[in-house]
């Protein structure tokens, strides 16, 4: 048998979810007595059943049980970010054997990574980038970019605590649809 595999293709995501999804399972069982599983070729009948579209709502709907659910008219996106830099110490160790930090402060002018802000316009957006000078790059969680460089006397204080998984609500959209 040949697999039709190109040079550099990976499968870290699609190994972990084999092997951890009924890790997973198994201890949201423990606490969720009511939990299930779904197959997709299922959701797939009930789906077409109900004449409903091809979109990760309509398949999230099927696969609970609930098809006929009025969908929000709104998403919530989500971002896992990372803390801080791991690496504390440059590489290279100046003379007299001193190692140079490699991280910047956790706080600068009072804002950090991934903090929620409000820009004069009103607009509402996350910290993606910082410079010492007090500029900041602001961007939605998506990406778009609000701001490549706002000074920070002309932003609000961050609106709420940093947390480790960013969420933003985008009002008026829906996922698109699969593939």
């Amino acid at each position: 048998m040949k697999l039709n595999l190109k040079r550099g293709q990976f499968f870290r995501d699609a190994a972990f979810m084999g092997i951890m999804r009924r890790a997973f399972y198994n201890r949201l069982k423990e606490k969720h007595t009511d939990a299930g599983t779904a197959c997709g070729y299922a959701a797939k009948n009930t789906r077409i059943r109900n004449g409903l579209e091809k979109d990760h709502a309509a398949g999230a709907r099927c696969a609970g049980g609930n098809p006929l659910a009025v969908p929000l008219d709104a998403i919530y996106m989500r971002k896992a970010a990372g803390r801080r830099n791991r690496q504390i110490h440059k590489a290279a160790v100046n003379k007299g054997g001193k190692g140079k930090l490699n991280q910047s402060p956790k706080h600068a002018f009072g804002f950090q990574l991934f903090g929620r802000v409000q820009m004069p316009d009103g607009r509402k957006g996350f910290i993606f980038g910082r410079r010492s000078s007090g500029s900041f790059d602001v961007r939605s969680l998506d990406g778009e970019k609000i701001s490549a460089g706002i000074s920070y006397k002309k932003i609000k204080q961050p609106l709420a605590g940093r947390t480790s998984i960013p969420a933003e609500r985008k009002d008026g959209m829906r996922l698109p649809p699969r593939a």
